[in-house]
C-alpha cells in the first residue's frame, strides 16, 4: 500500500499531470466531496480502467450548496479518506483548500443551460452553477485526460457532459454506475446522517424505483409509472420533492415515451432531515 501525493494547488496538480502525460501516460480524475464510500471506489476502478494514473480530489465546495446547514453538516472525514485512498492504490489526491479554489477577488461562475433549470435546478438555486464552476475548475487544475462521475446523480452527470462539450474541453466524461447496498438504497455520503428509521423508510425509493420499472416493463406510460413510485415513496418520505418520467438526455419530462429513446425515473424526498435523490433507467421498448 502506497500512501498517495497530496496536491493542494491548481499549479502542483497541473504540473503532476503533465509530467505524467508527457510520458504518454493518461490521468484519470474523479471528483468527490470526500466522506469515501463503495461508491466513489467504483469510480475509482472506472477511472483505472481507462488511464494509467488516478488522481482523487476531495473538496466540499461551498457554492453548489443552497442551505447554509446542509453545507455546515456534510461529513468530513479526511483522515478516513486518505487512508481509503491509499487502500486502493489511487495515485494522487487533490485537496485544495477554499482559498486556494475561491482565492480573494474571484467573481466568475459558469451558467449551465436549459437541462440544469429543471428538477434539481428547481430546488436548488444555484446549484448546478456551483455544480458546473467547481467541476470546470478541477478540469483545469487536474488537466486530466478522463473524468468519471456517478450515475446516481443523473442529472448532473448530464449538466457536466453538456458542459465540457460546449466549451470544448476535450476530457472524456464517463459514468460509473449507481453502487447500492445490499437492501438497494444507493450509496450517498449523505446516508451518514441517516438515523436507523429515517434509512429504513429511505429504501422505499428503491421500491418505488423498482416499481416504476415493472409499470414501464407492462407497458405503461410516464403517469402510471410515476403513480407506481409515488405509491411507494410518498407514505414513507417526510417530504417528495419530485418524482418524474424524464428524457434521459434532455431531462425534459415525457407525456409520452417514443420507442427507442431513452428515459429515467428520477425522485427527490427528505428522510429524517437528509435529502436523498436516486434515479433507474427504464426500459426501451424498441
Amino acid at each position: 500500500m502506497s500512501t498517495p501525493l497530496i496536491l493542494r494547488d491548481p499549479a502542483s496538480a497541473r504540473r503532476w499531470t503533465l509530467e505524467h502525460q508527457a510520458s504518454a501516460r493518461r490521468v484519470a480524475l474523479v471528483p468527490t466531496m470526500g466522506a469515501l464510500h463503495r461508491g466513489h471506489l467504483a469510480l475509482v476502478d472506472v477511472a483505472r480502467s481507462h488511464a494509467d494514473h488516478v488522481i482523487v480530489s476531495i473538496f466540499v465546495n461551498p457554492t453548489q450548496f443552497n442551505r447554509a446547514e446542509d453545507f455546515d453538516s456534510y461529513p468530513r472525514v479526511i483522515d478516513d479518506d486518505l487512508a481509503i485512498c491509499a487502500e486502493h492504490g489511487v495515485d494522487a489526491v487533490y485537496l485544495p483548500a477554499a482559498e486556494a479554489m475561491y482565492p480573494s477577488g474571484f467573481d466568475t461562475r459558469i451558467e449551465p443551460g436549459s437541462i440544469a433549470s429543471r428538477w434539481e435546478g428547481e430546488h436548488r438555486a444555484g446549484h448546478f452553477s456551483g455544480v458546473a464552476t467547481v467541476v470546470i475548475k478541477l478540469l483545469n487544475a487536474c488537466a486530466p485526460d478522463v473524468a468519471v462521475f456517478g450515475a446516481k446523480d443523473l442529472q448532473q452527470l448530464t449538466v457536466i457532459r453538456r458542459t465540457v462539450t460546449d466549451l470544448d474541453l476535450g476530457v472524456d466524461i464517463v459514468a460509473g454506475d449507481t453502487i447500492r447496498e445490499s437492501d438497494g438504497l444507493a450509496m450517498s455520503s449523505r446516508n451518514r446522517r441517516l438515523d436507523s428509521v429515517a434509512r429504513q423508510r429511505a429504501l422505499a425509493i428503491h421500491r418505488g424505483l423498482l416499481a416504476a420499472v415493472a409499470c414501464a416493463n407492462a407497458g405503461h406510460g410516464p403517469d402510471a409509472i410515476e403513480r407506481a413510485a409515488r405509491d411507494l415513496i410518498d407514505p414513507a418520505a417526510d417530504d417528495v420533492e419530485y418524482v418524474a418520467v424524464v428524457d434521459s438526455a434532455t431531462f425534459e419530462r415525457s407525456p409520452t415515451m417514443i420507442d427507442g429513446c431513452g428515459y429515467s425515473v428520477i425522485v427527490a424526498a427528505w428522510f429524517g432531515g437528509v435529502r436523498l435523490i436516486d434515479n433507474m433507467a427504464l426500459p426501451r421498448s424498441a
